[in-house]
């Protein structure tokens, strides 16, 4: 089925009325995360040192006989997927270019 619009107004959708226009504030340093690309070897160990390889937030929890299971907070930061990004590009470097063991960053 088509749909035949005039070209002078835009075409409005009963979803896009709905939904209002969120402007990502993170939408910058997200881009630049993306960006950065790992040139050094210092800085390369830096970010495996600082950037964890898993969640440290999720835990289990012990209390009188029963657990209590945290789940991952990790998720929950709007830039997680760019550090993890990061990490993964500063490993990448450090085992293609540098020639380095990355055994003791990988859990």
């Amino acid at each position: 089925m088509a749909i035949l619009t005039s070209s002078s107004q835009p075409v409005t959708t009963p979803e896009s009325k709905s939904q209002p226009k969120h402007r990502d504030l993170f939408k910058p340093l997200r881009y630049w995360l993306d960006q950065t690309q790992i040139t050094n070897r210092r800085t390369a160990h830096l970010i495996c040192q600082i950037v964890p390889s898993h969640c440290p937030f999720e835990r289990d929890i012990s209390l009188f006989g029963t657990t209590v299971h945290i789940p991952a907070l990790c998720r929950i930061n709007p830039v997680y997927d760019e550090i993890v990004g990061l990490r993964v590009r500063a490993l990448t470097y450090l085992v293609e270019t540098c020639g380095e063991d990355i055994t003791s960053y990988v859990c």
